[in-house]
């Protein structure tokens, strides 16, 4: 969750507007079920993180949805195995899957954060972690994933402004735009884990 409400709702309209572009590209295109499968599983994390962005969010049950998003990471990881062909396929599909695995990673990391208040017994004492903060490893994850989809934003925005000019690119320039606003989002949502913003 993140605290500061424009922040919020950055993330949230970005979300949104990545949500309207897997709508477009699932209802314009027609293309085979395992292109739908993977539109939808994007479409799932792009309403996810919209919601995730507010404090009713980080009231949901965390475990049922980072077991999905653990599992929509396996379906992009066979996807790409089984049907990337180019080194451009299989980096653009690889992505995708570790999309979906920073999504289970927010989620089991958020559910670690609400089961800390209910540990903490009154009169007692808890040792030196007690409200310390997450442990080591969750900071570094989070650093990790905060990196990345910093530098993703910053490709996809290149990646989009390549893009201007050239004549039948609208899709790819509407796709690129999307891509690029879902990891400034995530890249934001990180940034409020790591600096309680």
């Amino acid at each position: 969750m993140i605290h500061d409400l424009w922040l919020r709702w950055l993330v949230t309209v970005f979300s949104l507007l990545s949500a309207a572009e897997w709508v477009n590209v699932i209802v314009a295109r027609r293309r085979r079920w395992t292109f739908v499968v993977s539109y939808a599983l994007h479409l799932v994390m792009a309403l996810a993180m919209a919601v995730m962005a507010w404090p009713f969010g980080a009231h949901l049950p965390t475990t049922g949805l980072a077991v999905f998003f653990l599992f929509a990471a396996g379906w992009f990881v066979a996807v790409t195995m089984m049907w990337a062909r180019t080194p451009a396929q299989r980096v653009l599909r690889s992505y995708h899957a570790l999309m979906m695995l920073a999504m289970a990673w927010m989620y089991a990391t958020m559910g670690r954060r609400a089961e800390a208040p209910s540990m903490s017994m009154p009169g007692m004492d808890m040792g030196p972690t007690a409200g310390s903060g997450p442990p080591g490893w969750v900071t570094a994850g989070n650093w990790f994933w905060f990196a990345g989809f910093a530098v993703a934003t910053l490709v996809w925005a290149y990646l989009v402004v390549a893009e201007r000019g050239k004549p039948l690119n609208k899709q790819r320039r509407l796709y690129g735009t999307g891509q690029a606003l879902m990891a400034a989002g995530m890249a934001i949502t990180f940034a409020g884990m790591l600096f309680q913003l």
